[in-house]
C-alpha cells in the first residue's frame, strides 16, 4: 500500500467514463499498445490515450467498451501520439493490463464517486 491520502487529494483526480469509438494498432510503441478515441459526453469530449492493453483485447473488442480514465492529468507525448487521458487498468499475475470498466452502463463523462 502506499502512502495515505486525504479524501480532498482525491477528490482532485477526475476520473470519468467514457466510450472507446476508435482503437488501432500503434506499433511506433515500444511494447504492443493501442491508440484510442475515447467519448467522454459533451462536457469533455473525444479524447485521446494510448495503451499498452494489446494481451486481452483486439481493437474490435474494444470498440463500444465503456473505460475509466483520469481525464485532468496534462497530456503526454507517446512518439506520435499525444495521450490526453490515462486509461485505468491493473496488471494480471503475468503483467499484462486488464481495463478497470463499469459493469452497467452509465453516461459518458460521469465522474468516479
Amino acid at each position: 500500500m502506499t502512502e495515505e491520502i486525504t479524501y480532498g487529494d482525491f477528490e482532485r483526480v477526475d476520473i470519468r467514463v467514457g466510450t472507446i469509438i476508435e482503437a488501432e494498432n500503434f506499433p511506433e510503441a515500444r511494447k504492443p499498445a493501442y491508440k484510442l478515441r475515447i467519448d467522454f459526453g459533451p462536457e469533455i469530449g473525444v479524447k485521446r490515450s494510448s495503451a499498452q492493453i494489446a494481451v486481452h483485447y483486439t481493437p474490435e473488442t474494444l470498440v463500444g467498451r465503456q473505460v475509466l480514465a483520469v481525464v485532468n492529468f496534462p497530456p503526454r507525448q507517446i512518439g506520435p501520439v499525444r495521450s490526453e487521458v490515462l486509461t485505468l487498468g491493473f496488471e494480471d499475475e503475468a503483467g499484462a493490463i486488464v481495463l478497470a470498466a463499469v459493469t452497467q452502463s452509465v453516461p459518458n463523462g460521469r465522474r468516479m464517486m
